[in-house]
């Protein structure tokens, strides 16, 4: 029961901290677009000032949270800013700072164990088990920020093998109709969406502000360094080199690509039976003994007593 309340407190937390930031981000979007209405004499003055005063505070939380994470990360040599770096933009998460989201997840390590610990305070227990929830809980506040980006970053992964054997089937069909291999990246960037459409749309625009084709694939390999993406990025890279057509190139690895996605999906289903023998043998099994063993073990206890 305790348990329960924890993971709901939690998931309530999170909701709540991604409804405020949801709603100031709207603030200070309608702000930036009241205010030049302002300067043409627009009457509603008062809704802007109070509007620009919230994004000044969010700016200051902001500031608060770079600081912190600037304390961390002079304190604490062992934690390095691009590793935290690499685990957001990994997950996607282009537009916060390592800094940033290490002040987050500080708040989060001394917010988590004050309330955890108030909560459970009020349950009765003694002093030391209070003390010692605290001590695990701010250990839980620092690592759940962390956990959640990896597990994004996993998802983030997962759906981009998926989507490669389609991306590349599109690159064969341009390619092949007589378009160049920027060209077809380019088509297939304004196409394909998900995870895999941001990571191309990025590449072309890195490639746009004077990086070279090949740095743009290999820095795109380096935000999402998965199976298929490595296995694209090299093949492209090494038929370039040796001059192969790009078009059987493109073939082969879409065939790669499937067998790779069929046996992904084979190895998915043998884990299948496993992952159901959790939740079969502790919720299912019992409801089912309840009501196929109730009535006949109620029958014998009641000729017992008899």
């Amino acid at each position: 029961m305790i348990l329960i309340l924890l993971i709901g407190l939690v998931l309530l937390g999170v909701a709540v901290v991604l409804v405020l930031r949801a709603v100031g981000l709207t603030r200070v979007r309608s702000a930036g677009v009241l205010d030049p209405i302002d300067s043409y004499g627009f009457t509603g003055r008062t809704e802007t000032v109070l509007l620009r005063g919230r994004g000044q505070a969010r700016a200051k939380v902001d500031d608060l949270l770079t600081r912190l994470g600037d304390v961390v990360f002079s304190r604490f040599r062992s934690i390095s800013s691009e590793q935290v770096r690499s685990e957001l933009v990994a997950a996607g998460i282009y537009g916060l700072t390592p800094r940033k989201f290490t002040g987050y997840r500080v708040i989060a390590a001394i917010v988590t164990p004050l309330v955890m610990g108030w909560l459970i305070a009020t349950l009765g227990l003694p002093f030391l088990v209070v003390v010692l929830a605290a001590i695990g809980f701010v250990a839980a506040g620092w690592m759940i920020p962390l956990m959640l980006v990896r597990e994004r970053a996993k998802r983030r992964h997962v759906q981009i093998d998926y989507q490669l054997p389609e991306l590349i089937d599109l690159l064969v069909v341009t390619v092949e109709a007589g378009v160049g291999f920027t060209g077809s990246l380019r088509i297939a960037g304004e196409r394909v969406g998900g995870p895999l459409g941001e990571e191309l749309r990025l590449a072309l625009q890195e490639q746009s502000m004077g990086l070279t084709r090949n740095e743009a694939l290999l820095k795109m390999l380096a935000r999402a360094d998965t199976t298929g993406m490595r296995s694209f990025v090299r093949s492209i890279l090494q038929g370039e080199t040796l001059g192969v057509s790009m078009g059987q190139i493109l073939r082969n690895l879409a065939l790669e690509m499937r067998k790779r996605r069929r046996a992904y999906a084979e190895e998915r289903a043998q884990k299948a039976p496993i992952k159901v023998l959790f939740p079969l043998v502790f919720m299912i099994f019992p409801a089912m003994f309840v009501i196929l063993l109730g009535p006949a073990l109620y029958a014998f206890l009641d000729a017992v007593k008899q």
